[in-house]
């Protein structure tokens, strides 16, 4: 693994991390990112309590609905691009609705196979632009554009929504947390930020061969057992990410700020990103060595920052300095999942 670009733990007074950790804290629990997520709950209002895991799968809740089908299940999920990004960026805004939707089938141990999409807008030809982006974006995957609904007339206001389908062998699955599990993060450094903005570009330089290999990894991770859980780092960044992966189940989980793996610059920035290929990753503790050695000669990082426990509480550690987060016992963020954290497997 290459060496973090961040400070060691131990150069951090004490007294400054106490106020970093503080500052920290209340800029991202008022992320707008991490607060739109609320309104999951509607979703979650609809969702009856399942009896079993495989019920639970086909719910709101993970990044992608799971049906059991023949040696594995079908996946499907959907992404909706903002209004204003697909009226001031069509280009990014087709590329983004095919690569997000991708991420979310990885992060299930999916391989995706085939997008949909609908899209209403006002001009010709953006319209071009944003249907040219999005089957670009597929070649690059690998992906069947089947096809959707199109609709263009002078009055309406440009939107975008794309839903994706894949196939997983063996699921990652935030269900699937326990205590005494282990916390990663998955991310690839070798990049670029785009402008001043909280997104981290690692696309540009590679292949499409190279892409595709790329997002099949967790998959990989799942079928050889590495790793049992996953999250696609999404606009809500690390934290919102954490908080979204562990209501489904109600554990809690401590985090090591010092330890995420970042390019050089301001720890907020990264924090709150979307760093198009980036996963929270959970192993079980006797697979934390294999999952370290899996990647030892790759361009990526997967690097251990924390475990799984049953408090329900997110406490971040910053040089030495600990404070609560998140604390899903007296808030819920999208209340999806479980009031009481299930036991360790012994």
């Amino acid at each position: 693994m290459r060496p973090l670009n961040r400070r060691p733990a131990f150069t951090i007074d004490r007294a400054i991390a106490d106020v970093e950790l503080a500052d920290l804290i209340t800029a991202l629990r008022t992320l707008p990112e991490i607060q739109a997520k609320r309104t999951i709950r509607y979703a979650a209002a609809l969702s009856p309590a399942a009896d079993n895991m495989v019920e639970r799968y086909a719910q709101p809740g993970d990044d992608c609905a799971a049906f059991a089908s023949g040696d594995g299940y079908q996946l499907l999920a959907m992404e909706g691009m903002l209004p204003e990004f697909v009226a001031d960026d069509p280009k990014a805004a087709g590329w983004s609705s095919v690569m997000v939707n991708v991420s979310d089938i990885a992060a299930m141990g999916g391989r995706a196979n085939a997008i949909v999409n609908a899209f209403w807008h006002f001009d010709d030809e953006a319209s071009k632009t944003l249907l040219h982006n999005i089957k670009r974006a597929c070649d690059v995957f690998g992906l069947h554009f089947a096809g959707g609904h199109s609709s263009i007339n002078t009055g309406y206001r440009p939107g975008l929504a794309v839903a994706i389908t894949g196939f997983a062998r063996r699921l990652l699955s935030c269900h699937h947390l326990r205590p005494g599990q282990r916390l990663f993060i998955l991310s690839d450094l070798n990049g670029n930020w785009h402008g001043n903005q909280a997104y981290w570009d690692c696309i540009g330089g590679k292949s499409p061969e190279q892409i595709r290999l790329q997002w099949q990894l967790p998959a990989e991770l799942a079928e050889r057992g590495l790793a049992t859980a996953a999250k696609d780092i999404s606009n809500g960044g690390i934290l919102g990410t954490l908080i979204m992966m562990l209501e489904l189940t109600g554990c809690g989980a401590t985090l090591d700020l010092s330890a995420v793996p970042r390019p050089r610059g301001d720890l907020l920035r990264w924090l709150k990103t979307f760093q198009s290929f980036g996963f929270l990753l959970v192993a079980e503790a006797n697979q934390v060595t294999p999952l370290i050695q899996f990647f030892q000669h790759s361009h990526l990082n997967c690097t251990p920052v924390g475990s799984i426990n049953d408090s329900a509480v997110i406490e971040l550690d910053y040089g030495g300095s600990r404070a609560t987060f998140w604390d899903l016992n007296s808030e819920k963020l999208t209340n999806m999942g479980a009031e009481l954290c299930p036991p360790s497997i012994s």
